[in-house]
């Protein structure tokens, strides 16, 4: 009978240093991955939002302190940790197997995102195919079009000169005696500019709320089927497949916002957009309210992508010494060099809508939904050779949201492997299109008339409190359980020795700031929670309850198997308690050649249980010892 060690899967070849698993075939497919994975629709639309609520470029302060205090200590604990074991989100946690259900935790809440996250890029795609006309058709009121549907705003009423008094007038009195209105006494009309009728009445077809799911939209159906069939080809071959495709879904959008930046430079009334961005228009008396901190922190765990699992899968893939800790650094300072970046191109638009609508910039937009689906089509569709800017741009978007879905998706094939990996080895390609389908499958209510409620509402609780708890507990157990030291010493093992001065940061970041700060962040946004909303619509109070059952089933998993491993465990309740916050037996370096005499017990552990079974079986559990 041949050796079902000797059974080759795709994603691994004889080259590569880990055979069982497989390794990245180059230093670049990983990081041009996690670029991919950290820099998403987030940066474009997710932080100029953010920064244009929160006082413009005053916001850059705290979104800087939370980078340096929270977000890159994470990510530089995550990547190390997937590397060191060479293991995915939930078995990594040998580390401690009390906390195993943190790592299914980050599993599923990754799962709901990608479910979502792939109808923004089914929007993506519905407006990349609608900019291949001759005339954008959200560029003016066409058929589709009501009475509120305006181009510009329609003055209602304002104070004029007459007769030498000052009277209050009405449009057609002003229009018919062609009267000069007194600045500042001007009421305008409710009318919504084409682009956001386009987005509601016809991408969307919206419906009133969440209680009225409507028919299906079979256009963003198709949209979203061709998004996961995408991602379904880039994968078919896990990181062999996928490390390849990166070189062009993460390098050309930045050449797409290039190119944006220097068109939306030229236009009228940039510098005002761009002032506000960073300028005298900057807000800082922003900086006293909590709120602002807060976002600041979300948004980096949300660009980051930390407490997610897919730092840990990805990096599961890199030989085991290679440099962990410049990646980090490299892959943190280009995600948010790309923020900023993204940021300019964006600002410029708005002002110039600012000046055509003449209206200030923080008047412009209402959501992020509206800033990449509404503002930005609207200000692209004024300019010369609008389908052009308009295809570019959402070209830019497909590509953004497609690389961190690839990540997304192969967080939760590495869970698959990592649990049976000789179903990986046999079946990758059939696991991989089944796992697409069903997640296909689940998104069909995301583009129901009423789904970007539900898209908002998968948004607003799997993808804040969640990863928050997650990063918390994860932080927590690694470095006051575990010992934070001694992951320091696994550290050293990958990437060398390194002297006390190095550590400093990073002991006073992992021991004391980065717990303390995400502890606040996750106790202030459950004391100022609201009820969710989209716009003014007001969800209903099964809506918040169906939001609250996602958050508890994707936590409760952490206590379900904290009790399991307890339960199983040998001794009385101390004892076991005690047992679980140990790491696991075959806890360290995933081969024997680089485990040294920290974990040389493993070697000898693994062995002495193959010399107590059969052959062929002691074959088959060496392939599943994960």
């Amino acid at each position: 009978m041949p050796s079902l060690t000797n059974e080759k899967d795709a994603h691994s070849s004889d080259s590569d240093e880990n055979s069982e698993r497989g390794n990245w075939s180059k230093k670049g497919d990983y990081l041009l991955s996690m670029v991919g994975y950290a820099v998403g629709l987030g940066n474009v639309w997710r932080f100029p939002y953010l920064t244009y609520q929160n006082g413009g470029g005053a916001f850059l302060i705290p979104y800087t302190l939370m980078l340096a205090l929270a977000g890159l200590p994470l990510f530089f604990m995550e990547c190390s940790l997937g590397q060191f074991a060479s293991l995915g989100p939930v078995s990594v946690w040998r580390i401690l197997p009390l906390f195993q259900g943190v790592g299914i935790t980050m599993v599923i809440i990754s799962a709901f995102v990608t479910i979502y996250y792939n109808v923004i890029i089914a929007y993506a795609l519905y407006y990349l195919f609608a900019s291949f006309q001759k005339v954008l058709p959200w560029s003016d009121c066409f058929s589709w079009a009501d009475e509120f549907c305006s181009k510009t705003r329609i003055v209602s009423d304002c104070n004029v000169t007459w007769g030498g008094e000052i009277i209050r007038a009405n449009s057609s009195i002003i229009t018919s005696h062609n009267l000069t209105c007194i600045n500042g006494t001007i009421n305008y009309k409710p009318v919504q500019f084409p682009s956001e009728q386009y987005w509601n009445k016809v991408t969307l077809q919206r419906s009133s709320g969440l209680d009225e799911t409507g028919r299906i939209v079979w256009y963003l159906a198709l949209c979203l089927l061709l998004s996961w069939i995408i991602v379904a080809a880039a994968l078919f071959k896990g990181i062999k497949s996928s490390g390849k495709v990166v070189y062009f879904t993460a390098l050309f959008p930045y050449v797409i916002l290039l190119i944006l930046l220097v068109r939306g430079a030229t236009l009228e009334g940039a510098l005002d957009g761009i002032e506000y961005y960073i300028g005298s228009q900057s807000n800082i008396t922003k900086l006293m309210e909590a709120e602002v901190w807060k976002d600041a922190a979300t948004q980096i765990f949300y660009s980051l992508s930390v407490a997610w699992g897919g730092l840990v899968a990805l990096s599961s893939y890199n030989k085991f010494h290679n440099n962990c800790y410049s990646d980090a650094i490299l892959v943190c300072v280009t995600n948010c060099a790309t923020s900023v970046f993204a940021g300019f191109a964006i600002f410029s638009i708005l002002g110039h809508m600012a000046f055509v609508s003449k209206r200030p910039v923080s008047e412009v937009v209402d959501s992020g939904f509206d800033l990449a689906f509404v503002a930005y089509p609207e200000a692209l569709s004024k300019l010369p050779v609008s389908p052009l800017w308009s295809f570019l741009f959402f070209f830019m978007l497909l590509l953004l949201g497609l690389d961190s879905q690839f990540a997304s998706i192969e967080t939760l094939t590495t869970t698959i492997q990592d649990i049976s990996p000789r179903v990986m080895k046999k079946l990758r390609l059939p696991v991989t299109l089944g796992l697409c389908a069903v997640l296909f499958l689940l998104g069909l209510i995301c583009v129901t008339q009423a789904g970007i409620y539900w898209v908002n509402l998968i948004d607003h609780f799997c993808a804040g409190w969640g990863i928050l708890i997650s990063a918390v507990l994860e932080i927590i157990g690694i470095v006051y359980i575990y010992g934070g030291n001694r992951f320091i010493e696994d550290i050293e093992m990958m990437i060398g020795k390194k002297s006390c001065l190095f550590w400093m940061w990073w002991r006073m970041c992992w021991f004391f700031i980065t717990p303390v700060l995400l502890m606040a962040i996750l106790v202030w946004s459950l004391i100022t929670f609201s009820r969710p909303t989209y716009g003014s619509v007001l969800y209903p109070d099964w809506g918040t309850a169906v939001g609250w059952c996602m958050i508890i089933f994707c936590v409760i998993w952490i206590p379900i198997v904290a009790i399991v491993k307890i339960v199983k465990a040998e001794g009385n309740l101390v004892q076991r308690i005690v047992s679980c916050c140990r790491p696991a037996a075959n806890w360290g370096p995933y081969l024997e050649c680089h485990r040294g005499e920290r974990y040389s017990h493993i070697v000898d552990s693994q062995k002495k249980k193959e010399h107590e079974i059969p052959t062929v079986t002691a074959i088959i559990y060496k392939e599943q010892r994960i």
